[in-house]
């Protein structure tokens, strides 16, 4: 049986989904945890695909508020164009009365013999042959102990990197969900919103982000049970940081694209 990283409910109504909110589905401290923002757009995803029947081709995410657990997310869909082969439709996530994040998206595809890549995956060692990542142990029943990050390229912890800043801002990890949850474009989005975590590496400081925006483009989907995300931090300025992600399948496919934008968070001191 397939399993799915959470479980996103239909309602009587076509247009409006929900999700029940918990601890696995959240970071952040202890009395203190909120949605992870890639969460909040996988379920979007699903939302939408769920209306339209047909998969995503690209999502955009704005982050306007926290959830916190427990609550109910309500996803109600707009699909303002629908076309032969492509669907444009909107997402207004909400606790109550209090909008979360919306969502825009293009749903659909269109008959074609093209199917090619021009971008590789990058060498890397297997998942068995690296280390797992300190950022993302947890004790606690969160999002952490859900998902195993491996880091095949860069340093991925929260202390200072005493080289200092990086020569390409790159950190490339291995992901996938440690329940054998099936990868297919919610969980893309959910491994996408690790974006953030290579701000630290980048600066050579104990530094992160909170997500502005979260963007997803999807390729073809295949089989896999790790993800490769080629991870790069471009640049940061006026106390922005922004950075994009490959996230190749195991074979080498690429699956999809992502990028986003965060408040800059320096912790140390």
């Amino acid at each position: 049986m397939t399993r799915h990283f959470f479980d996103l409910k239909p309602t009587h109504n076509p247009h409006r989904w929900f999700l029940p909110l918990h601890e696995g589905l959240c970071v952040g401290p202890p009395g203190n945890t909120f949605m992870f923002g890639g969460v909040g757009l996988a379920a979007a995803i699903g939302a939408m695909e769920g209306t339209c029947k047909r998969p995503v081709i690209w999502a955009t995410a704005q982050y306007l508020s926290y959830a916190r657990p427990p609550s109910i997310v309500d996803l109600d869909v707009r699909v303002p164009a629908e076309g032969k082969y492509t669907s444009q439709a909107r997402v207004i996530a909400h606790v109550g009365d209090k909008e979360i994040l919306t969502v825009n998206a293009a749903l659909g595809e269109r008959p074609s013999e093209l199917d090619h890549q021009w971008t590789q995956a990058p060498e890397a060692p297997p998942p068995e042959e690296c280390e797992e990542s300190e950022r993302w142990r947890s004790d606690v029943e969160d999002l952490h102990s859900q998902i195993e990050v491996r880091v095949a390229r860069g340093k991925h912890n929260r202390s200072s990197n005493p080289d200092g800043l990086s020569e390409d801002g790159r950190v490339i990890l291995w992901i996938r969900p440690r329940g054998g949850d099936v990868v297919d474009s919610k969980m893309l989005a959910i491994m996408a919103d690790h974006v953030p975590s290579g701000v630290g590496h980048a600066l050579g400081r104990n530094a992160g982000g909170n997500s502005l925006d979260n963007t997803i483009r999807f390729l073809t989907i295949v089989p896999t049970e790790w993800v490769l995300c080629d991870v790069t931090i471009i640049g940061v300025a006026r106390g922005v940081a922004h950075g994009a992600m490959r996230l190749y399948a195991q074979d080498g496919r690429l699956m999809a694209t992502a990028s986003q934008s965060m408040i800059l968070r320096v912790r140390e001191g």
